[in-house]
Formats: C-alpha cells, sequence, structure tokens
C-alpha cells in the first residue's frame, strides 16, 4: 500500500519573496499541507485499495466513497490536492500569458485586466476559508469559489488556476490585509503551468 507523500516544492521557499515570504511558504507546507496530507492517508487506510486510485480520481468521485469516511477524505484529500495544485500554480520568474490561453482570456472576460479583477473580487469575496479558481467547463472558461477544501472536480470542473485564501495562507505577512495578499499573487503566477493545463484539456 502506497501511502500519499508531500510533494517537495518546485522553488525554494524564499524564492517567492518578497510577494510571499519564507516563514509563510515554509509553515504553510511543512506544517498545514503535511496536515492534510496525513490525515487523508489515515482516512483511508482501512480502505486499500483506494490507494490504487490517484487523490484527484478520490476527490472527483467523492460520492462514491463509503460514507462512513467521506467527509474526512473529501476535508482532508481536497486539501492535499487544492495545496498540490496551488504550488504548481507559483513561480518564482515572472512570465507571460502564452498567447492562445490570453486570446481566451480576453474574449472571455475583456481583457487580461479585467480577468485579473473578476479573479480578485472571487478571492477578496470569498466568505470565511477557501479558494477562488480559474475552471473550464465544457469549454468555457470560468472563475468560480469553493468553500474550505472543496474542490471545483467535485462540479466536473477542470482547474486552471487557483489561490488560497484561508488565513494560514498569508496571515504571517499580510495580517488581515487579504487584498495585499491577492495583488502579491498575481506576480508570482505560473503561467506556463496554467497554459499547459488548458491546452491539456481544452
Amino acid at each position: 500500500m502506497e501511502e500519499f507523500q508531500l510533494p517537495k516544492l518546485p522553488y525554494d521557499y524564499a524564492e517567492l519573496e518578497p510577494h510571499f515570504d519564507e516563514e509563510t511558504m515554509r509553515t504553510h507546507h511543512q506544517k498545514h499541507h503535511q496536515a492534510y496530507t496525513d490525515k487523508f492517508n489515515a482516512a483511508l487506510k482501512d480502505h486499500p485499495l483506494l490507494f490504487q486510485k490517484t487523490a484527484e480520481e478520490i476527490i472527483t468521485n467523492i460520492n462514491e466513497i463509503p460514507e462512513e469516511i467521506r467527509t474526512a477524505v473529501k476535508n482532508n484529500g481536497g486539501g492535499f490536492i487544492n495545496h498540490n495544485f496551488f504550488w504548481e500554480s507559483l513561480s518564482p520568474e515572472q512570465q507571460e500569458i502564452p498567447e492562445e490561453l490570453k486570446k481566451l482570456l480576453e474574449e472571455t472576460f475583456g481583457s487580461i485586466d479585467e480577468f485579473k479583477e473578476k479573479f480578485s473580487e472571487a478571492a477578496l469575496t470569498q466568505f470565511g476559508s477557501g479558494w477562488a479558481w480559474l475552471v473550464l467547463n465544457n469549454g468555457n472558461l470560468e472563475i468560480v469559489k469553493t468553500s474550505n477544501q472543496d474542490s471545483p472536480l467535485t462540479e466536473g470542473k477542470i482547474p486552471l488556476l487557483n489561490i488560497d485564501v484561508w488565513e494560514h495562507s498569508y496571515y504571517l505577512k499580510y495580517k488581515n490585509r487579504r487584498p495585499d495578499y491577492i495583488k502579491a499573487f498575481w506576480n508570482v503566477v505560473n503561467w506556463e503551468k496554467v497554459s499547459k493545463r488548458f491546452l491539456e484539456n481544452k
């Protein structure tokens, strides 16, 4: 039985400075993400066949999970995959948006600035803990919000980009200033990764 493992980040904890600080990145990854990983494995331990699936397959088909563990799997499996996805959505190097994705963002939202404004507004207005996402839904781009560790995968939507708006993701540096954290986020988006996800699923 192969348990799920906390992934190594594709950059050092300090590499997203000054936008995301080293202490927050280290704590967020080593403490919060590790805890979701451990609790996800614990929830699945009596159902070893589930370890043969990917975490994404488990969450996508959450209603097929035995009822006695479903909530724990949804919360902790969601936390596991949402964070995996978030780390891969970030890059130390500022990137331009690849042309095909840029064109569709402009067609869908009016302009890149308008897209960023709408995405930021979703992140800002997510009440309590949760996430804002750019997703593909039947080939169309949409901005959605999810609470806690819910995932768009459970609604059949394909995630392309997300931002964590749980307070633990920004409180050490930005205190209660979620707008400043969201503004800083745009400096570290891995647009090459977002574009790759889009091209693989369009």
